[in-house]
């Protein structure tokens, strides 16, 4: 919802276009520290505290982003909500790691189907309340989310110690690498940023493509959507997959998708098979992320934290990279950074996933 209504936070606060940057920036560096700090606090115990509490803080911020008129209120309000997401990121996915431990089967790739169904819902919230002022939908929204947060709280609270149960063999046979070797992480943490990456690319540069093919204003808007309900698709049955065929397989085989789709996107220059390309790459790349998160699980919420991180950096640099070798070459060329990327990842998913379990 944030990113969707930016224009009119920009035209509130008479922003330009080098202001706007900076308040997204502030929010991306919020994020990274938000991120540092959950990887400290969210020992098992305080996970449920840090869900509640980040999610209430996040709907807070939201809120109060709303009812900023300048350029400093707005930076300080997107540095504290980058903070509340990037320490609820870590909690969520701290907590997502445990519970499929307890579960006792992947189920991580159906948590992060429900946060790409988040994000579809909130931009069609935003869409259908176009005409609203912003200010009234993020303090309704923000209201809305921190009051069932607070309802949900004491169903939350009671997660503490359910999986220690189950947890307690899987520690021990994993204390001697706990701390998942430092050169693993930096692998998963490289290729999060390889996916990362590429999805920003998606967000930022989809629409451009198929509208420099000629594509109609309403056409190009849909490259996005296609590739955000691909993903969601493909998380919602990412967990059965890797059930079956284990998590190397599916991500290997998910980034040869997502090369194939996306550079047949790009190179066939129409404006169908872009639209088909982006949807195809959304969905080879849905299972990448909720895969790299859960080998990372065994080492702790720092380990999960340090993932994030690395990933991120890829997410927020991605965009601006492939707008500098667009300059440079020509858009299309510039696409082909996320296609050999995703080949990089089939190349190096079996030696970062070997032995991942549930």
């Amino acid at each position: 919802m944030w990113g969707a209504r930016l224009p009119a936070v920009q035209q509130t606060a008479q922003l330009s276009t080098a202001g706007l940057s900076v308040v997204l920036l502030a929010s991306a560096l919020g994020m990274v520290a938000g991120l540092q700090i959950g990887g400290r606090l969210a020992r098992p115990e305080q996970l449920p505290r840090l869900l509640i509490w980040g999610a209430v803080a996040l709907a807070f911020c939201l809120a109060l982003l709303g009812q900023c008129r300048t350029l400093l209120s707005l930076l300080v309000g997107a540095l504290a909500f980058g903070v509340a997401h990037g320490v609820l990121d870590v909690a969520a996915n701290s907590s997502a790691v445990r519970c499929q431990h307890a579960y006792g089967r992947p189920i991580m790739a159906s948590f992060h189907a429900a946060y790409s169904i988040g994000a579809l819902g909130g931009a069609t919230l935003t869409a259908t309340t176009a005409r609203a002022p912003h200010s009234v939908l993020f303090l309704t929204t923000g209201a809305v989310l921190a009051a069932v947060v607070l309802a949900a709280a004491p169903r939350t609270r009671a997660l503490t110690g359910a999986d220690q149960p189950r947890l307690a063999g899987h520690v021990r046979s994993c204390q001697s690498r706990s701390m998942v070797a430092s050169g693993k992480l930096w692998l998963l943490g490289g290729l999060a940023a390889a996916t990362l990456l590429g999805e920003g690319a998606a967000a930022d540069w989809a629409a451009v493509h198929v509208h420099s093919l000629h594509g109609t204003t309403a056409l190009s808007a849909t490259a996005f959507a296609l590739y955000s309900a691909a993903m969601a698709l493909g998380r919602l049955t990412g967990d059965r997959l890797t059930a079956a065929f284990g998590a190397p397989a599916v991500v290997r085989a998910g980034a040869v998708l997502a090369a194939a789709g996306l550079a047949t996107g790009v190179l066939a220059a129409s404006v169908p098979l872009a639209l088909i390309g982006w949807a195809v790459f959304g969905l080879g790349l849905s299972s990448t992320v909720p895969c790299l998160i859960t080998a990372a699980g065994p080492g702790g919420p720092t380990a999960v934290a340090r993932v994030s991180v690395t990933g991120y950096l890829g997410l927020m640099a991605g965009p601006a990279l492939i707008g500098a070798l667009a300059s440079a070459t020509t858009l299309p060329t510039a696409l082909l950074l996320p296609v050999l990327l995703a080949a990089a990842l089939a190349a190096l998913a079996p030696r970062a996933l070997e032995n991942t379990t549930t």
